[in-house]
Order: C-alpha cells, then sequence, then structure tokens
C-alpha cells in the first residue's frame, strides 16, 4: 500500500503536466526506502524498480511498459491497470504471502547493496544505453519544459559548475 505522501506527490506531478514514468518515479523511489530502511528485501536495483512501478500502475498510475519489454511484463501491466479501476478487494492471503517472500529476501541478500547508489547508477546507466541519443534527448527537452523557470535557473547553474570542474 502506498504511502500518503507518495500518493499527494504523483498526483502534484499529474496535475503539474509532468509524464507518467515521472508520477511513478514518486512510486520506485519509495520503494527504494523500504529496501533501504529494511522493511523487506529486494534481489537487485530492478526488482526493487518493478515493484515500485507496480504499484503505481495499481494506484492509477498511466504507466505503459517499455517497447522492449517482454510478453510477460506486458501482461502482468495490463492486470495491474486494470486492477486498479476493480473496486474488488485484494487478497489478504496473497499479500501476506507476497509480504513474506520479499522479508525473506531482505534476509538472504544484503538489501542495502541491492538499492545502492553505486547499484542504481549501473541499473540507470543500462537503461539509457538502450535507447537512442535522440530519445535521451527528447526526454531532456520534455522535462526542461515541465520544470519551471526557478528549477531551470538551478539546473542551469549546477550544470555551469560541473562544466567548470571538468576544466
Amino acid at each position: 500500500m502506498p504511502e500518503k505522501k507518495t500518493r499527494k506527490a504523483a498526483a502534484k506531478d499529474k496535475r503539474e503536466g509532468k509524464s507518467a514514468s515521472t508520477q511513478a518515479g514518486e512510486y520506485v523511489h519509495e520503494e527504494i526506502e523500504h529496501v533501504r530502511e529494511g522493511k523487506h528485501g529486494a534481489k537487485n536495483a530492478k526488482q526493487a524498480i518493478a515493484i515500485g512501478l507496480s504499484k503505481a500502475r495499481r494506484d492509477g498510475v498511466k504507466a505503459k511498459p517499455g517497447k522492449s519489454a517482454s510478453k510477460a511484463t506486458k501482461k502482468k501491466a495490463a492486470k495491474e491497470t486494470a486492477a486498479s479501476k476493480s473496486k474488488k478487494k485484494p487478497s489478504s492471503t496473497r499479500s501476506a504471502g507476497a509480504k513474506k517472500a520479499l522479508k525473506t529476501a531482505s534476509k538472504k541478500t544484503i538489501a542495502k547493496k541491492a538499492v545502492g547508489k553505486k547499484a542504481l547508477s549501473t541499473q540507470t546507466k543500462k537503461a539509457a544505453k538502450k535507447r537512442t541519443a535522440s530519445s535521451r534527448s527528447a526526454a531532456a527537452k520534455k522535462a526542461a519544459k515541465t520544470k519551471g523557470p526557478a528549477v531551470r535557473k538551478a539546473a542551469a547553474k549546477k550544470a555551469a559548475r560541473t562544466r567548470a570542474k571538468k576544466g
């Protein structure tokens, strides 16, 4: 069950006209925090991201699976989207089983390592490599449009500092 602050942040993103992936990012961030806090575990960063996306879809975020996603992933995403529209309450037995499995995962692996800075960085780089330069550029341009003047100014200052450091 997503936390109230996560739902609020996602709703704010939606009001601001941000993309579904940005809205879903709030749920992913929450999931990463849960793993870091030891609420439950994850085998790796990819699993933590998948759990967050699943929560987002079940909460009504229209996050589509990627173009290169497997049939199984697409089917699961469709089920989650349907579940968001359904009034049916999830099975408590199934929920308990899922929670127990995730708790066990936290004992088997070092949960913090699965969603540590290095692991998330590696996952991000792998995901970016799959995309074309024009696709990444278009996403950056869209993000810049929805940032707003104050945040854009801060980002420009940070970029200038980074360039100055590189020499």
